[in-house]
């Protein structure tokens, strides 16, 4: 062997020595390829007609109706997605209306999972300098986690499902359901269409806002927009980042709604500015029918479309006719659909919701590529979320509470668990819905 290749082999040997040796210095690091996750909801949330201060209240009322807690000014992780943690006991399925504004934050930094972080914001939010984010307790729940099988009560009656704004009930209209009948065979026509599941499923290994430490709401003045930035061990120093308009808490809806139960109810709002579509949809009781109603003009029952959805989704919903167009500042509920029947025992009224979709936008580092290769990775990622949403009684004078008084000759005696008020909404439905999609 020549002088010159085993001088070359030699250099090749410690330079495979070197590599070697960085690469087990270096290994702990080097394994943690993933990027630091950042996760950002912002709702904005009212009840139509009843004033701000109140809002907890009927939050409560809300989540009992469902299943939930109640409770709605109380702040835990999830609120702004519906799907929030149950930290402790007594947990409730569908979770209470909740606070008028919510931000939820979710951290997962792979080089220190589950280790305490903040999140430095922008005096312009007004909740401090700093937002703690704390993993979460170990007793905590994954949002839509089952406690256990959930059954159907076994009782009779029909659900009529009807569709589509518009005065009059249209031709086909509805379609009815028979409770007594095997729920396989009506169950997909109320499923419908429903929002992709895209929340951060968060574990042991996230931080969180809001927990234990802080649960500070954003108030109506709140602004998310100037510098944020990441604070914590094993953090990228890099993981900073600037929201503008199109991040900040939306607007609330300004919702009016005219008509007895009797007429055609008139909806309609001002235009919500970012939104890229609406959705409506209403649940109550005529006689010992349940009775659902959406906006979709296509017939979806329209149950699964209250959350998150990007532009690009409910533009092509909008096109399907499943979602309002954000030009649309109008809708009408056929008349009559919730009147229910004669007599004081036949009930009647309903519960409507309604939602404006808003932006999404992703921030990371080094910034995406328009093409970027299969390999590409970033640093860190930041994905900021927003809607706004709404509740209204139809067929209640909402005019006295909005004004801090009762609304006049509209008191009732508060339902019971056995026999609804005859302005009760969906007693029972709570239960049975959740049933049906096993929440």
């Amino acid at each position: 062997m020549s002088q010159q290749t085993s001088l070359g082999a030699l250099a090749g040997s410690r330079t495979a020595i070197a590599l070697v040796a960085a690469l087990l210095v270096a290994g702990p690091s080097l394994a943690q390829t993933a990027p630091t996750q950042l996760w950002v909801d912002l709702s904005t949330s009212t009840m139509t007609g009843m004033p701000s201060m109140m809002q907890g209240g009927v939050g409560g009322m809300i989540g009992g109706l469902f299943g939930g807690r109640g409770g709605g000014g109380s702040q835990t992780y999830g609120h702004a997605s519906g799907r929030f943690i149950q930290q402790g006991s007594n947990p409730g399925l569908m979770g209470s209306f909740p606070p008028d504004r919510v931000i939820d934050v979710a951290l997962f930094n792979p080089r220190r999972p589950g280790v305490e972080a903040a999140l430095a914001i922008p005096p312009t939010m007004g909740m401090g300098e700093q937002l703690p984010l704390v993993p979460p307790s170990p007793s905590f729940r994954e949002p839509g986690e089952a406690t256990g099988p959930t059954e159907v009560p076994d009782i009779k009656g029909r659900i009529l499902v009807y569709w589509g704004c518009g005065e009059k009930v249209r031709p086909g209209q509805p379609r009815v359901i028979n409770l007594a009948s095997n729920p396989t065979q009506w169950a997909p026509v109320l499923a419908g269409r429903h929002a992709p599941e895209r929340a951060a499923r968060v574990g042991a290994q996230h931080a969180l806002y809001p927990n234990e430490k802080n649960t500070v709401n954003p108030q109506a003045n709140t602004s998310l927009q100037g510098e944020h930035q990441v604070l914590g061990d094993g953090v990228p120093a890099s993981m900073r980042f600037t929201l503008g308009e199109r991040q900040d808490l939306m607007t609330a809806i300004r919702l009016q709604t005219q008509g007895a139960l009797t007429d055609s109810i008139q909806l309609s709002w001002l235009p919500i500015p970012r939104a890229h579509a609406y959705h409506l949809h209403a649940m109550g009781m005529a006689g010992q029918d349940m009775v659902l109603w959406s906006s979709a003009d296509n017939g979806d029952a329209g149950l699964g479309l209250f959350d998150y959805l990007t532009e690009s989704t409910s533009a092509r919903w909008v096109k399907d006719k499943v979602l309002l167009s954000p030009e649309t500042t109008e809708c009408a509920v056929p008349q009559g659909i919730f009147a229910g029947g004669q007599g004081a025992e036949a009930g009647g009224g309903a519960m409507l919701r309604m939602i404006a979709y808003g932006p999404e936008s992703h921030f990371s580092h080094p910034v995406k590529p328009a093409n970027p290769p299969k390999n590409w990775q970033p640093e860190w990622t930041v994905r900021v979320r927003t809607k706004s949403q709404t509740m209204a009684m139809l067929g209640i004078d909402m005019s006295g509470m909005a004004s801090g008084g009762q609304a006049p000759d509209r008191e009732a005696p508060p339902p019971t668990e056995d026999k609804p008020s005859s302005g009760g909404i969906l007693p029972g439905a709570g239960t049975i819905l959740r049933g049906i999609f096993g929440r």
